[in-house]
């Protein structure tokens, strides 16, 4: 009779808001490191008693299971007792089974006490980031799924088409190349910058990760011609060995498509006029991004007609040690005219596809008036 008036009350809450409760209890409980600690030493312990009680039955390797899975989901500070207990867990049952020691069992504990070390020793080198192995990996995904959307292209009016693609040295998630893109408030201008950070790959990935968020912020909130400047000093502020960036950077009037071109030690924008079939190379002077400062960048202005397409890039899509930056971008402008003459929709794909080299960071933006 007691539990009445609780069961009452229990009734009266709305069942969205008992499953919020659940589902809050549930991610305690998915994310409490005592919670899984607590889980893995029963199972370390089951895998010994099993060991002592039935024998050549219960493998001695059982007790991995825990020290396996405790490096997937525990941190640094916690792991290594847990690891620890395990190993002590595999002494005492070795020592309560001493009568059934053989070669095979003797070989089965050396090999489980050197994937402990090793678990050990990996558990020590993540300490500076302080976070579980599963962890550490969502949140480089969560990282990496932030610059993908920082490179989408905002919406544009009907007739504009623009694609962005970005691959990496040897097909890893992170490239020290990266696009970022913005439009005013208004809806009638749009900013784009293509930059290629020191280095490749992994290599360059943290610095891409910081200057992504840094010049996606910069983009749009200041005039186009303090862009490049701003970004300089952003890069000598930071002190870096290999700090140093290239970078091109437009401004559109998306509504009569006139634009401003400026490059940091970058490769010069391409454009497909339309009238001519003919490409247009806009060449723009800019020091390197992070090296000088005060640095001045020059302007290029163009139009954007009908018809019309204009395409940034980075180096590794046009240079190789083996060919030289303007060959390289004489390759791009024959196959792009090949590639753009059956129609601009996926065009960007097809061209890096086409010129792609697995041993650079590439980058490619493509921008069509319809």
């Amino acid at each position: 009779m007691a539990a009445a008036p609780h069961l009452e009350r229990l009734a009266r809450v709305p069942a969205g808001h008992l499953s919020r409760r659940w589902g809050r209890g549930l991610r305690r409980l998915r994310y409490s490191e005592a919670s899984w600690a607590a889980l893995l030493v029963v199972l370390a312990v089951l895998a010994g008693m099993g060991i002592v009680l039935w024998g050549s039955a219960v493998p001695l390797p059982a007790v991995l299971v825990p020290m396996v899975l405790g490096n997937q989901v525990l941190g640094p500070r916690t792991l290594p007792w847990v690891v620890v207990f395990c190993l002590g867990v595999l002494v005492v049952a070795t020592a309560a089974t001493e009568s059934m020691l053989d070669g095979r069992r003797i070989g089965a504990i050396v090999v489980t006490f050197l994937v402990g070390l090793i678990i050990l020793i990996s558990s020590f080198r993540r300490s500076r980031l302080g976070v579980a192995g599963s962890r550490g990996e969502s949140m480089l995904v969560d990282l990496r799924e932030r610059i993908a959307r920082q490179s989408q292209i905002p919406v544009l009016p009907r007739q504009w088409y623009a694609e962005a693609v970005m691959r990496s040295a040897g097909g890893s998630s992170f490239a020290g190349d990266f696009i970022v893109a913005a439009t005013s408030s208004d809806r009638r201008s749009l900013e784009v910058a293509v930059v290629d950070v020191s280095g490749k790959g992994e290599q360059a990935g943290t610095r891409s990760l910081l200057l992504s968020g840094a010049f996606g912020g910069l983009l749009g909130a200041l005039p186009p011609e303090q862009f490049l400047p701003a970004a300089n000093d952003y890069l000598l502020r930071q002190d870096w060995s290999e700090g140093f960036a290239t970078a091109v950077h437009l401004s559109l009037d998306l509504e009569t498509g006139e634009f401003e071109l400026r490059s940091a030690g970058h490769p010069p924008a391409v454009q497909l006029l339309a009238g001519s079939g003919r490409w247009a190379i806009h060449e723009t002077e800019g020091p390197v991004l992070g090296l000088v400062d005060n640095a001045t960048f020059t302007v290029s202005t163009g139009t954007l007609g009908t018809g019309d397409a204009l395409l940034m890039y980075t180096d590794g899509l046009v240079e190789t040690p083996q060919r030289d930056i303007s060959l390289g971008i004489d390759k791009m402008l024959g196959q792009g005219e090949r590639l753009l003459r059956a129609g601009f929709e996926n065009g960007a794909y097809r061209l890096i596809d086409q010129l792609e080299s697995m041993n650079d960071d590439r980058a490619l933006f493509m921008l069509h008036r319809r």
